[in-house]
């Protein structure tokens, strides 16, 4: 995995005083998300950075080569974890948010965000990045590597506001899982925004307002 990954970017100012930082889901690109930053209708400066994943094998997927964050070895996210993957997709974040402070954005004023997959790597990445950041959203994911959350999260992060978002009819992440991870969340204090909507694995105009809501919070006015 490359130092910097590849990224498609939409600014909803000419200059960006704030940005968020989205991971699509396995198999999709960076382009997934490209087309909410419209409906959000923000009101702040934002640099959206939607970041490709690397290609790879996912071994759930019969050894199907696609972009993913980390490869999948079975039904069950919470059993035999690549734990190696998924720490280098961590490093790869790491290294966005830092071009985004060399570009000149207060790491309080980023936000990481994903979805399914992608998801899962914004909540792990964001409660051990050493910067305090200025949110995590988590849609339709789950806390990977849940067992180290207490060894190696980062102080930096512990008051951060999490949103953490789930379709009740979810079959391919189970709601459960992501209802379990708040848990786990708010068992070690983070602050946990839940919501949860009567939809499959994907997302919808309700959650879109809500997402735009919990934005306008955490970015109220550009520096």
């Amino acid at each position: 995995m490359s130092a910097v990954l590849e990224t498609v970017e939409v600014a909803t100012g000419a200059v960006p005083t704030a940005s968020v930082l989205w991971l699509h889901g396995l198999g999709a690109d960076g382009h997934d998300f490209e087309p909410i930053v419209p409906a959000l209708d923000l009101d702040t400066h934002v640099r959206f950075v939607f970041p490709h994943a690397p290609v790879r094998q996912v071994t759930l997927n019969r050894g199907m080569a696609m972009r993913a964050w980390y490869d999948i070895l079975a039904l069950n996210r919470m059993t035999g974890e690549d734990a190696a993957g998924i720490r280098a997709s961590e490093a790869a974040v790491m290294a966005l948010i830092e071009r985004e402070c060399a570009r000149g954005i207060a790491a309080d004023r980023i936000i990481l965000a994903g979805f399914s997959q992608g998801g899962a790597i914004a909540l792990h990445t964001g409660v051990r990045c050493p910067k305090s950041l200025g949110g995590i959203m988590v849609l339709s994911a789950y806390l990977p590597l849940r067992d180290r959350l207490q060894a190696e999260r980062s102080a930096a992060n512990l008051t951060t506001p999490v949103f953490m978002a789930h379709g009740s009819d979810d079959e391919v992440l189970p709601e459960a899982l992501g209802r379990e991870s708040m848990g786990v969340l708010r068992s070690h204090g983070y602050r946990v925004e839940w919501h949860s909507y009567p939809m499959a694995h994907m997302v919808c105009a309700q959650e879109v307002q809500d997402i735009s809501r919990w934005l306008k919070a955490r970015l109220a006015a550009d520096a």
